[in-house]
């Protein structure tokens, strides 16, 4: 399980990223093709981490919403 963060880019398609894994980032033209290709995007980066022999790092980031 990672935590991943969804927004609006400012081309109009969806960025996804995943804060536990540093510069694992998608996009889509929708938040469901975004969603869709940041789980590939992790999944490719997890891969090649265990290929090059590399720790896979633990997700320790939490989200809150705060209201200001």
């Amino acid at each position: 399980m990672r935590q991943v963060l969804i927004y609006p880019g400012e081309d109009g398609y969806w960025v996804a990223e995943c804060p536990g894994l540093p510069g694992c980032i998608s996009q889509g033209r929708t938040k469901q093709e975004a969603i869709v290709n940041i789980r590939e995007a992790i999944q490719g980066y997890i891969a090649s981490l265990e290929e090059d022999g590399l720790p896979v790092p633990e997700e320790r980031f939490e989200a809150l919403i705060v209201a200001v």
